[in-house]
């Protein structure tokens, strides 16, 4: 090997097995195919053995792929780390926080406690990503998780600021008759709404799913508030957290709080950046703020 591999050697290896191909790994490293093609051509020669076998199915990585991929996450994974401690070194509640919570939290309690934190630290400036599926917060996707889990990570350090309970809720003009006050389980027969299969994993979604016929649900949703506003414009019944619906006049219990539905409520972080001025202020403020707001979640408001 008379010529040096660079770094960007190894990442565009490991970008080739984590793909099965040069297709999907000149998507994610933003170059053309013909240019992976030929990079990989290159460091092919220097190293003086091939890195993947060709096959029909894609790229297969050899030994010494693999281990040069291997390698590259590790590297990878090394950068990240430095980057994190780096930013342990502030001084001053300063700078950017990503955060990443979800659409129901955002939009029905988060929009207030970012508003009075600002108040607090005009120094910080707040990025928040919307979505229901987690994101690293080990690559740094993001810095602080606001995020309903029973299982938040054991690399993440945090605290439960309380548990978020669901019931059964229907038009406050419906109510329930007779028979549905003396056995519940009569609810089955109304028509429902359903949390879709992209939140099947839901502890409420699985409920639907194990006790309502297909025929009576009437509308799945991929999304809580999607929910909310279908079960308010009477397309059906359904489960709803407490904290969403208990603030909407027209949406009426018919159930109390099922603790088969509870999750808890978590403010997440990672270990490298939990003592970073800005981190560490927003993760105390915000948790005390959630706590306060406990009885709204656990359905006793």
């Amino acid at each position: 090997m008379n010529a040096k591999l660079a770094w960007d050697d190894f990442r565009l290896i490991k970008a080739i097995a984590d793909h099965d191909g040069l297709t999907g790994a000149a998507a994610a490293l933003s170059v053309n195919h013909s240019t992976v093609f030929r990079r990989l051509g290159q460091i092919e020669e220097i190293i003086g053995m091939p890195l993947f076998e060709r096959r029909k199915t894609g790229y297969v990585a050899t030994v010494a792929g693999a281990e040069m991929a291997a390698l590259a996450g590790r590297m990878d994974e090394d950068v990240t780390a430095f980057s994190r401690r780096l930013a342990g070194r502030d001084i001053a509640p300063a700078g950017e926080i990503r955060i990443t919570t979800t659409d129901t939290l955002h939009l029905n309690v988060l929009m207030p406690i970012f508003s009075a934190f600002r108040r607090q630290h005009p120094a910080i400036r707040l990025d928040v990503v919307i979505g229901n599926q987690p994101l690293n917060l080990s690559k740094r996707d993001a810095d602080i998780a606001i995020r309903a889990s029973d299982s938040p990570g054991e690399t993440l350090v945090g605290r439960r600021v309380a548990t978020l309970a669901w019931a059964i809720y229907g038009r406050a003009d419906d109510g329930l008759d007779e028979s549905e006050t003396a056995d519940p389980a009569a609810l089955y027969r109304r028509d429902w709404v359903a949390l879709g299969d992209q939140l099947s994993h839901v502890k409420a979604a699985r409920f639907v799913r194990e006790h309502v016929a297909p025929e009576r649900i009437a509308l799945k949703s991929s999304a809580v508030l999607g929910l909310t506003e279908a079960v308010e414009q009477g397309l059906g019944i359904g489960p709803l957290p407490c904290f969403i619906a208990d603030q909407r006049p027209g949406l009426a219990r018919l159930s109390p709080p099922n603790p088969d539905f509870a999750t808890g409520l978590w403010v997440l972080t990672h270990p490298d950046i939990r003592h970073v001025p800005r981190v560490r202020a927003f993760m105390d403020f915000c948790g005390s703020e959630l706590a306060r707001l406990r009885p709204l979640f656990e359905g006793t408001d």
